[in-house]
């Protein structure tokens, strides 16, 4: 029951839950007990929507937000309790006394006070959004930014402003009950008075030298830098805030190109889930500023999603264009017909180049370049379990998708038979579950079966703490305890460090500070070493989150349950046994041909009665039947080990950068020459350097 109401009140938690429904119960008090009259009672129901409304406030509920959407936002609340409190006086008889022509002329002026104050906030916020947002871009030598007004003024300004009336009412209802005007006019005072000093304290911030330069100086500014940087490759990514980590996977690779590499970011909310890093990155909402930079220098941009705001970079001709996607896997987006909109698509292994011929989507094979996948490096080959380790089985399902698909994830069918059969298993192996990150952002019913999975390996893992076989050494947990809170206080320092007032001021000083960067890369390696050694090797886990992250799990992993998603080729790289289920109900066979991941797989069907045969391979790598099959598998989704992929991914930069360049020369020579027969011939400039397999390059800068 408790659960189906916080459903539906779209709240967080029973708590939140708890406050909602006290809060309402507290302005019905307040309209009972402002009838009868009732000066202690409507005082203690005051104070309850008072506690209420603050608590759901910090807390982010959605509830409070959705009030707004129904006309009981956060003004109205407050305004409905000062006017029963104006009828608390009319019942207790004292619509004669100055107390209550007090309380109404208070209220009244608050309420005026309460406009200033929106105006000069909003005012302030209009002043200090920038057209562009950006990180390790200097434009301090360029502009003149000012701090954001302090912290304490700005957050939640609006609540803060409407709980200053909290001395009026407290005033009010103690004159009215020692029958004391002098008592309630102290209350009014302070409420009006603190009021008034709030909206002087943030006027200064409008004006003078306390406000940034307007649009047209700052993009100025931002121009002037590309003139100075001289950008040649461009990651573009525009997307919601859950699809960060659709950019924050190619991060690593920009930072290691042998061109100048830019970020091009379309949405605020993804620059704040940015990764560290220490590629320029600028961030331009408005289509037509990004329009309007100056990219002149760019020759090569790389797409990692499918997204309609990419046309107002596939507009400019001087540039190549890339589709690199954020996976490979045999799903349909894999196979997008979009991608005829780029110059080249890019794949990781022949297996993308074979994808595309098989969809017969448009998209022409010499536009194909296979470049592998750069982003993984980080994860480990396969390694013989030491004797006597409890082997790790991940099970890591994709999300359901935008339509109700069978084959989609397997959490609806099969999830919950997984992770029984895992759990139940004999010899015990130990069952990390890491869900997609969008998980039941569409489907309840997806949500509720990751829900009931996560009990079950939850109470396993309770089951198993309990139970005297399995033992653990405290003292090695402990010091990884202490060395995971030395670690998180540290990280919290060094990200307390940049945290900044508001987009301007982390626009101004968004420089990565090298040194910091690199230990906060130091810190986060050793944090993953500790957080594994932080609770017994044989413990069931629930991992959500970003950390640790996925490739981590892998590394700590002896084998993976998934879906049909990237997750099952980037596991292939490590060479470890995997299953996919056919949630769909294929067939082993038609499974098999329709989707290529999975032919080094063991195929699970709904009720999981496969997983005896991962498990014989955990536990026998000797007796592995699908070990060469899944070396035959790896190179031809990713390609080969060497040259490396960076080494590949570099020399496909380079290539196309050499196309973009002879294309710009030659429509110069057309111009030049005045006709458009000219052939642009002889204007590719000599390679600058070489690239490995004869490959030319441009060189690294």
């Amino acid at each position: 029951m408790i659960s189906t109401a916080i459903r539906v009140a779209r709240v967080g938690s029973a708590a939140e839950l708890a406050a909602a429904v006290l809060m309402t119960l507290g302005y019905a008090g307040l309209m009972l007990a402002a009838l009868v009259p009732s000066i202690p009672a409507f005082a203690a129901a005051a104070a309850v929507t008072y506690l209420a409304d603050h608590y759901l406030h910090r807390k982010g509920s959605y509830l409070v937000n959705r009030l707004s959407k129904v006309r009981a936002g956060l003004s109205i609340r407050f305004l409905i309790r000062q006017l029963l409190l104006i009828l608390l006086l009319a019942r207790l008889d004292l619509g004669d006394n100055l107390i209550y022509y007090g309380a109404i002329a208070c209220f009244v002026a608050f309420y005026g006070l309460q406009v200033c104050h929106g105006a000069v906030t909003t005012l302030i916020g209009n002043r200090r959004r920038l057209p562009v947002a950006t990180r390790n871009v200097d434009l301090v030598s360029r502009l003149r930014i000012p701090d954001a007004p302090p912290h304490a003024l700005i957050h939640r300004a609006s609540e803060k402003m409407l709980h200053l009336d909290l001395a009026a009412v407290a005033g009010v209802l103690a004159g009215a009950s020692l029958d004391s005007a002098a008592v309630g006019y102290t209350g009014i005072g302070v409420t009006v008075g603190a009021a008034a000093l709030y909206v002087l304290a943030l006027a200064p911030h409008l004006r003078g030298r306390k406000v940034p330069p307007n649009a047209k100086k700052v993009l100025g500014a931002l121009d002037g830098w590309l003139r100075d940087y001289r950008p040649e490759t461009v990651l573009y990514f525009s997307g919601s805030k859950d699809s960060a980590y659709q950019v924050n996977m190619w991060l690593d690779t920009m930072a290691r190109l042998d061109t100048r590499p830019l970020v091009i970011l379309r949405e605020n909310v993804i620059l704040e889930k940015l990764a560290p890093t220490t590629v320029p990155v600028v961030c331009v909402p408005g289509g037509v500023h990004l329009m309007n930079m100056d990219l002149s220098t760019v020759r090569v941009a790389l797409y990692p999603a499918n997204v309609g705001k990419n046309i107002h970079l596939l507009r400019v001709p001087t540039m190549k264009h890339v589709f690199i996607g954020h996976g490979d896997s045999d799903k349909l987006a894999s196979v997008n017909p979009f991608s005829k909109v780029y110059d080249e698509v890019w794949t990781a292994g022949r297996a993308g180049r074979d994808r595309y011929a098989i969809a017969d989507v448009g998209i022409r094979d010499e536009d194909i370049v296979e470049v592998g996948r750069p982003q993984l490096a980080p994860i480990r080959p396969r390694q013989d379990a030491p004797a006597g380790r409890m082997p790790t089985i991940l099970y890591a399902p994709t999300w359901e998708g935008w339509d109700d698909n069978p084959g989609n994830t397997s959490l609806l069918l099969a999830g919950e038979n997984i992770v029984k059969q895992l759990v139940e298993a004999d010899p015990a192996v130990r069952v990390l579950y890491k869900p997609h990150p969008f998980t039941g952002t569409r489907s309840p019913k997806a949500k509720a079966a990751h829900q009931r999975i996560t009990a079950l390996v939850e109470k396993a893992a309770a089951a198993r703490a309990a139970d005297p076989r399995f033992t653990a050494d405290a003292a090695v947990q402990s010091r990884a305890k202490a060395e995971l809170a030395r670690i998180e206080a540290r990280l919290d320092r060094l990200t307390g460090l940049v945290d900044k007032g508001d987009e301007a001021e982390a626009t101004r000083d968004g420089l990565v500070d090298i040194a910091r960067h690199e230990e906060t890369a130091r810190l986060r390696a050793e944090w993953n070493a500790a957080y594994w050694s932080s609770f017994p090797e044989w413990e069931h886990r629930v991992i959500t989150g970003a950390e640790p992250r996925l490739y981590d799990c892998f590394n700590v992993s002896d084998a993976m349950v998934s879906d049909i998603s990237s997750v099952v080729s980037d596991f292939i790289a490590s060479g470890k046994p995997y299953a996919v289920t056919d949630s769909a109900g294929l067939g082993a066979d038609e499974f098999r041909r329709q989707n290529t991941a999975v032919r080094a797989a063991v195929i699970l069907s709904n009720d999981a009665a496969q997983l005896g045969g991962l498990l014989d391979a955990v536990r026998e790598p000797a007796a592995d039947p699908l070990a060469g099959a899944r070396d035959e598998l790896k190179r031809y989704l990713l390609g080969p080990d060497e040259p490396t992929s960076i080494e590949r991914f570099n020399a496909a930069v380079a290539q196309l950068a050499l196309k973009a360049e002879a294309r710009n020369l030659g429509q110069e020579s057309r111009i030049t020459v005045g006709g458009p027969e000219v052939e642009p011939v002889d204007v590719v400039p000599a390679p600058r350097a070489s690239v490995e397999n004869g490959t030319e390059g441009v060189e690294a800068r």
